[in-house]
């Protein structure tokens, strides 16, 4: 076998302990569709309370004046089924900085188990002119406590 039909390894399932920021979310029964298991679309909303929350806890205080972050990209792995009722956890840890953005890994957990695994991209934009701007020193000293410490 040469190196392009040698199988690969498959790689390592994500880790709760991997992600700096962890916030619970619970599963409601609205979030299911007509195959009776959670909605892909729910898991970019648990997601997003996993950023939120991160961005909002008082050891971050991302907030910097004239500024604000917005998603622009969100790539999603779905691993596992969820169903309801259940209680999970979502993971959240930056990843790396960008001249105007950063990007952050997340994962969903249940029980231990990684259902899906995520990587968000924000952009930086100025409040007045609605365009990207440089990432402020300041924020990227906040979110650098934040690392995501996963390979």
């Amino acid at each position: 076998m040469n190196d392009q039909t040698a199988p690969r390894a498959p790689k390592p399932a994500p880790q709760l302990a991997d992600y700096p920021h962890r916030v619970a979310e619970i599963c409601r029964f609205g979030d299911l569709d007509p195959q009776g298991h959670v909605n892909q679309a729910m898991f970019m909303t648990y997601f997003e309370s996993g950023r939120v929350a991160m961005f909002r806890d008082p050891d971050l205080t991302i907030g910097v004046p004239g500024v604000t972050f917005v998603l622009v990209r969100m790539e999603i792995n779905y691993l596992k089924e969820l169903h309801w009722p259940a209680t999970i956890e979502v993971g959240t840890g930056v990843t790396e900085f960008g001249r105007t953005s950063f990007k952050a890994a997340q994962a969903i957990f249940r029980d231990g188990a990684c259902a899906a695994a995520g990587l968000a991209t924000l952009v930086c934009i100025d409040l007045k002119t609605r365009k990207a701007r440089p990432l402020p020193d300041e924020a990227i000293a906040k979110l650098s406590s934040w690392k995501y410490r996963g390979g």
